[in-house]
């Protein structure tokens, strides 16, 4: 894809009169540079249910802002991980803003209703959410890790990816970490409410993650129960209940507990 400075592209609207360029010697640049074309390729429904277009359209808007998410919050952790807590705060904040437009995709699904999704339900055979690598990568990060749910991923190309995450120390550990070597606890760090505490000013944007993703995992609670009731989920899982359980983990509990005591 060519690139253009910024004298060239003052000479291009110049030339162009104003108007944009419409005769490309190659790709159009957007879709060369978005790929557009190839993300409007990969809808590829197994009926002829509109509501199916919306779940299938709606899950892959939804792994995008997992994987985004995840490569603000693991540029996070470098930062905490060298000791830059103020660096960190940029990434951290964007996080958040990436988890709010995740969470807003669950509009485009607040019209299923079960007879709706039961009208595709049955195509996707065992397939479910509880298989995304990139959201399982995701939690993993944020410090919610268990060895067996890499087991699906075994004999996918993603399986060495999960270990690695798995076993390298997660942003609230880096978190943990960066804390003790100051000596310091929560508690103490939440007492100085200086504009200088950069602490504390990272404790409220790991907690404006951790509220963000706990909205995440409520709004799929609740379009779960919309579609499904209290149904098994296709992946084998209890439905509800399983997603319930999954909930009481805490992202970033001693920052939580912490707040009993201040």
């Amino acid at each position: 894809m060519e690139t253009l400075t910024a004298d060239q592209r003052d000479a291009k609207a110049t030339a162009n009169a104003g108007e944009p360029t419409t005769a490309f010697t190659g790709h159009v640049p957007y879709d060369a540079y978005v790929h557009a074309s190839t993300l409007h390729s990969l809808q590829r429904t197994l009926s002829g249910e509109p509501g199916e277009m919306s779940f299938l359209m709606v899950s892959q808007i939804m792994e995008l802002y997992f994987g985004l998410t995840r490569f603000e919050l693991a540029g996070a952790r470098e930062l905490i991980r060298g000791g830059d807590a103020w660096g960190a705060l940029a990434p951290l904040r964007r996080a958040t803003l990436d988890l709010e437009g995740l969470n807003a995709a669950w509009k485009a699904l607040s019209w299923m209703t079960p007879s709706d999704f039961n009208r595709f339900r049955d195509l996707l055979g065992e397939g479910s959410g509880f298989q995304s690598a990139a959201y399982r990568e995701l939690e993993f990060l944020l410090g919610l890790k268990t060895e067996s749910l890499i087991r699906p991923f075994r004999r996918s190309d993603a399986y060495p990816r999960l270990v690695r995450a798995l076993e390298e120390p997660s942003l609230w550990d880096e978190t943990m970490a960066l804390i003790a070597r100051h000596d310091m606890g929560w508690v103490e760090i939440y007492a100085d409410d200086g504009p200088h505490n950069h602490l504390r000013m990272l404790g409220e944007a790991l907690t404006g993650v951790a509220v963000a993703f706990g909205e995440w995992r409520h709004q799929h609670l609740l379009a779960v129960r919309r579609t499904m009731g209290a149904k098994p989920g296709s992946g084998g899982s209890a439905g509800i209940a399983w997603l319930e359980k999954s909930m009481a983990r805490v992202v970033f509990p001693e920052l939580w507990e912490a707040r009993t005591h201040m």
